[in-house]
């Protein structure tokens, strides 16, 4: 797991939240102090968040689980994109649509049309005028552009991981509806009971969003590799409990072989003896 400490949350920025007038009254746990009418995050908190975080990701995505990361806000854009890229999970950063989870039925059909519409040679552009044929083209785009990072989700993710829960309140609100877990990065701004895995910390900070987003990326990348791991393990393991068991009946194989042989050399011999008996009574 990526380790974040007290100094590097310090630096980025991270404890600082919004002037008090703006703060949600359940935050109130999550606060050190205010000052100069800014209310101070405690990085103690954040830590043991981020550290509860990774935990339950780590175990999600050990079960095959599929993270879908959720960041709309022109900070966060690029680097959503950047980090669900590079542990190869899904991700919105354009509008988020209503319904993406809770009617994704619409959605998939939504897709399956994007699909049609980039498939080369598709059927659908045949004898069209060239006005029908732009339209079809402005429609792929669009769809191109909404369903960007979702386009290969085959359903609905195990876990969501947000950036500012108060900007994206329509798709947490989805995940609760439907029992999906959601960890996000929540300032002083938000009420954290919406959130059921929360990282208390500044969310409009680039650099802040940064390096959480980072070390929860590694932590999917270090449990993906540990099951990589698992199963070469298991498959190393089946491989010489059956190279055992053809040496075993090889083994079996060779000793009924030889057993049969004495048994042989043991009636050749037989025979011998009773052939020699019949000459010398004739004789």
């Amino acid at each position: 797991m990526s380790e974040v400490n007290f100094e590097n949350l310090l630096s980025t920025g991270a404890h600082f939240g919004h002037v008090t007038r703006k703060w949600h009254p359940s935050y109130e746990p999550y606060i050190l102090m205010e000052r100069n009418g800014v209310h101070i995050i405690n990085l103690e908190e954040t830590l043991s968040g981020l550290k509860k975080a990774q935990d339950f990701l780590s175990k999600v995505v050990n079960k095959n689980g599929e993270v879908l990361f959720v960041g709309t806000k022109k900070q966060a854009k690029d680097i959503v994109q950047q980090e669900a890229d590079r542990c190869g999970m899904f991700y919105v950063v354009e509008r988020w649509l209503g319904g993406t989870l809770t009617n994704y039925s619409t959605i998939k059909k939504s897709i399956k049309r994007l699909q049609l519409l980039e498939k080369e040679g598709s059927t659908i552009y045949q004898d069209l005028t060239k006005k029908e044929i732009q339209m079809l083209n402005r429609e792929r785009v669009k769809l191109a552009d909404q369903h960007r990072g979702i386009k290969d989700m085959r359903r609905v993710p195990d876990v969501l991981v947000v950036v500012d829960a108060n900007f994206e309140t329509t798709a947490v609100k989805e995940a609760t509806r439907l029992e999906i877990p959601v960890i996000a990065i929540v300032d002083s701004n938000t009420d954290p009971s919406l959130v059921s895995h929360v990282i208390p910390a500044n969310d409009d900070s680039i650099r802040t969003i940064q390096l959480i987003l980072s070390a929860l990326t590694n932590t999917i990348l270090s449990a993906q590799v540990k099951d990589v791991d698992n199963k070469n393990k298991e498959s190393d393991s089946s491989k010489s409990n059956d190279k055992a068991d053809l040496k075993e009946s090889v083994d079996v194989n060779k000793e009924s072989a030889l057993s049969e042989k004495k048994n042989d050399d043991n009636d050749n011999v037989d025979d011998n003896d009773s052939t020699e008996d019949k000459a010398e009574s004739k004789k």
